[in-house]
């Protein structure tokens, strides 16, 4: 028994390890310049700190039109997709009409077909509707992506709400958005910042569809503008890093915040 508690925690000290120490490297080496980053051990010296890197993010290949482009889209798609997922819930899961079942699997048939099959037959389409180098081309994607899989998500939060509740509601002569407003949404208020974190996520990192459909570089986000940073001959891990580091911050506060509600939700709809 003792040797299996002994293996399991090296087992874990291990995933841990694969995970923390690339995330450790980037740390440090953003607070390091970047002739010391580039001789071998120098990104882990922690002798001379400095935030030189930081400070010279915001004149570096215009961080700040990439960190807005993704602001941008991150919190409209946000804003679009979770609503739409609260009212395709209710509908799918509160809800009785013939054809129900079927547009459920209608809309996880989304996840199917790998983005990369769609990606040349919808450049096509945005192209005709001149939405290339458009921040919205890129908000449509991420809520086709994102929406379906949040309806999913809170099948949990939705089929443990006894019905006797909304039945109550009507006897008092509440109509079914004043029942979603008034009793779903409070009651399912964890699966929606669930959703929300989700969504946030998906559209904060989305690479391939931003690649393909922004050309121009005032309309990049920052995972494809980090890209800026890698010159022909030279790289400067510096502020590369720096610049990892502060695109990855908004989702570590996310995660400090919400993390607690991702969990609950990911486990109710497991349960369920």
């Amino acid at each position: 028994m003792a040797r299996k508690v002994v293996v399991r925690y090296l087992l874990v000290v291990a995933v841990l390890g694969i995970v923390v120490i690339p995330f450790l490297w980037i740390v440090l080496g953003s607070l390091r310049p970047n002739s010391e980053l580039i001789k071998p051990g120098g990104q882990f010296d922690v002798g001379s700190v400095s935030l030189d890197n930081y400070e010279n993010l915001g004149e570096a290949a215009d961080y700040g039109t990439f960190l807005r482009n993704s602001l941008i889209v991150a919190l409209i798609t946000t804003a679009i997709s979770v609503p739409l997922a609260l009212l395709a819930a209710y509908s799918l899961y509160r809800t009785r009409y013939r054809g129900r079942q079927f547009l459920f699997r209608l809309m996880i048939v989304t996840y199917v077909f790998p983005g990369v099959v769609l990606l040349i037959p919808l450049y096509q389409l945005f192209g005709r509707l001149g939405l290339i180098d458009n921040l919205w081309s890129l908000i449509i994607m991420n809520v086709t992506f994102s929406a379906p899989f949040s309806v999913w998500l809170m099948r949990g939060f939705f089929t443990s709400i006894p019905q006797g509740i909304e039945e109550a509601a009507a006897l008092d002569g509440a109509g079914p958005l004043r029942t979603l407003w008034s009793i779903i949404l409070p009651l399912t208020a964890p699966g929606l910042a669930v959703a929300a974190m989700y969504t946030f996520v998906l559209s904060w990192t989305e690479y391939m569809f931003a690649s393909a459909f922004i050309l121009d570089d005032a309309w990049k986000t920052l995972p494809v503008g980090l890209g800026a940073f890698i010159a022909q001959y030279n790289i400067d891990w510096g502020i590369l890093t720096a610049a990892a580091v502060a695109t990855l911050a908004p989702v570590v506060v996310l995660f400090a915040f919400l993390g607690k509600y991702f969990v609950e939700g990911l486990t109710t709809g497991a349960e369920k």
